[in-house]
């Protein structure tokens, strides 16, 4: 057949997320395939058969049969009701049908550009998730049972929350009046012993006789706040360290204002994370530490690996001994659904959003993350508060993610367009920090790295490209649920989670490697803890709480930690 022409894109300051290209190419395609067309139209008509028969079936007084069955884990039809009552029944059905071809139509079209096609399942996908017989008052049967039985004082509750929060800007996902850093979250004992214009050092208190002489040094992203891994006592996997033994250190960074929109990654590098190493040996005294990195943290300490190993004597004076990712993309080539917001005109689209402030607002961003999670991270709230009329709940890892941060302009600007765009860093020298080429490759020092089955930030088997990327050996570990409780898994018994674990030196396969490993029931820590121990050395007095040269600041969890 002909090809048919392609149709000029909006410009990019009308379409910056690139929507209606991506719908352009997609009705393009369906012209250039008729029997791809056609074949969707056929199926499109037995379905409306089929729910035909079963509305003759009813009105004959057939007993129902369900055509459509909602997934399992659809938080959206658990009440009774969408089976019991017909009339919910039948909507729950012709919506489940019509979103389920929609979306196969979507991706089964022959002939797409990868890119344009995860962008136009993205948007689609947002469209039909809004679409949801639940997200409709009178369509919801909890909403309208709410009402009976509160006399309407549900629906008014929540018309007042509606107003309040449109004013607000915001979809509250928990009562943040309920928490405090330095609190009931951010608990454990410890001390600031080190500040520069980017980050503090917390070094927490030991509560054993004897710690491992090679201390641990985290490196949280700055895209959240540190303290998810220091909730509350059951949650704190620094307090939990702490109990095994191990000196603790942690980089608490800083919210940046205006007065920091030219901070690139390079100087995340060179004045947040080589400064709170070298400040960790001084006041420990060991000549090495082990270092872990956390989402975006975990690619700065990627890139510090192979930045340390390229300078003078090498990797024989990288003070990192091993280390710890969690969550880390270092390969960007298929980064999940939050490839729909990375393109050229999407970043200059942004670029102009911070020229003025110098910064990307936490709103934009924390609002960009909820959408690749509609149905829990938005709709189920905007159900909740606002058609029940219910008062958001005390939940402490809610409390977290909505404390936003801010991200500088150069930094942002450079990470999604050398890193997320043109995917960079897995080239040998494909990007330049801190005056130094990086190569992965240079990498030798052990790897633990971990990620999580249900990831929708950072896909597991990306996050698995680490270790065939870098030369040292590597332990892998999988764990069960996603960025967050994938990794905020304490052990606890009975058993929550489950993890995969094994050796992945130069793993290619990520499927592969899953299939050969034992699927363990409980949380991984152990499993760390284990292997930690076995390369953090004899067990020595713990060191004192900072330094002549360090003296301590503060307590923890600080004062970067509060900037709002």
């Amino acid at each position: 057949m002909e090809d048919k022409p392609r149709p000029e894109p909006l410009p990019a300051q009308l379409d910056p997320w690139g929507v209606g290209e991506a719908w352009a190419e997609l009705g393009l395609q369906w012209l250039r395939h008729p029997d791809y067309a056609r074949n969707m139209a056929l199926r499109y008509a037995a379905g409306g058969a089929a729910f035909g028969q079963e509305a003759w079936r009813r009105l004959s007084g057939f007993p129902p049969q369900t055509v459509e069955h909602p997934h399992p884990d659809d938080i959206r039809f658990k009440d009774a009701a969408w089976e019991q009552n017909p009339f919910l029944n039948g909507l729950m059905q012709a919506y489940l049908f019509n979103t389920r071809w929609w979306m196969n139509a979507v991706y089964e079209t022959p002939g797409m550009d990868p890119a344009l096609l995860k962008r136009a399942a993205f948007w689609g996908r947002q469209w039909v998730d809004a679409l949801a017989p639940g997200n409709d008052f009178w369509s919801n049967p909890q909403a309208v049972e709410k009402f009976l039985a509160s006399g309407g004082e549900s629906a008014l509750r929540g018309l007042r929350q509606f107003g309040r929060d449109l004013l607000a800007g915001e979809l509250p996902m928990t009562d943040r009046a309920a928490f405090h850093v330095g609190g009931n979250v951010a608990t454990t004992t410890g001390q600031v012993i080190y500040r520069n214009r980017l980050v503090e050092v917390i070094q927490y208190r030991p509560t054993t006789d004897t710690v491992h002489s090679v201390p641990l040094l985290f490196v949280p992203p700055w895209i959240n706040k540190y303290y998810v891994l220091d909730l509350n006592r059951r949650k704190s996997m620094v307090r939990w360290l702490v109990e095994q033994g191990f000196t603790v250190f942690l980089i608490s960074w800083r919210n940046p204002g205006p007065e920091m929109r030219d901070l690139r990654f390079g100087d995340y590098l060179s004045e947040g994370l080589d400064p709170a190493v070298e400040v960790v040996r001084e006041i420990t005294g060991a000549p090495r530490v082990h270092a872990i990195g956390y989402c975006i943290g975990g690619t700065l300490l990627s890139c510090y690996m192979a930045w340390r190993n390229r300078g003078p004597g090498g990797a024989r004076n990288n003070p990192i001994a091993h280390w710890t990712t969690f969550t880390t993309l270092v390969d960007f080539e298929d980064p999940g659904e939050i490839g729909a917001f990375i393109s050229e005109p999407a970043i200059e689209a942004l670029e102009r959003m911070m020229e003025g402030p110098g910064y990307l607002p936490g709103e934009a961003l924390a609002f960009s993350f909820r959408m690749l999670r509609p149905n829990t991270l938005i709709w189920h709230y905007y159900i909740r508060n606002y058609l029940h009329g219910e008062d958001p709940t005390p939940f402490d890892v809610l409390f977290w993610n909505t404390d936003n941060t801010r991200l500088p302009k150069a930094m942002h600007s450079e990470y999604l367009r050398e890193f997320y765009l043109h995917n960079r860093l897995r080239e040998p020298d494909g990007v330049e920090l801190a005056g130094r080429r990086i190569d992965l490759g240079r990498i030798r020092q052990p790897l633990y790295c971990v990620g999580t089955v249900d990831d929708h930030i950072a896909p597991w088997k990306q996050v698995f490209r680490l270790p065939a990327l870098v030369a040292g050996e590597v332990r892998g570990v999988l764990s069960t649920s996603g960025h967050i409780f994938g990794i905020v898994n304490p052990p606890v018994d009975p058993p929550k989670r489950s993890f995969w674990a094994g050796p992945a030196t130069g793993l290619t396969d990520p499927e592969q490697w899953r299939a050969e490993q034992s699927l363990t029931p409980g949380s991984w820590w152990e499993d760390w803890r284990d292997w930690l121990a076995q390369r953090c050395g004899e067990r020595v007095a713990p060191p004192p709480q900072g330094s002549d040269a360090h003296p301590p600041l503060m307590e923890a969890p600080g004062q970067y930690v509060l900037e709002r």
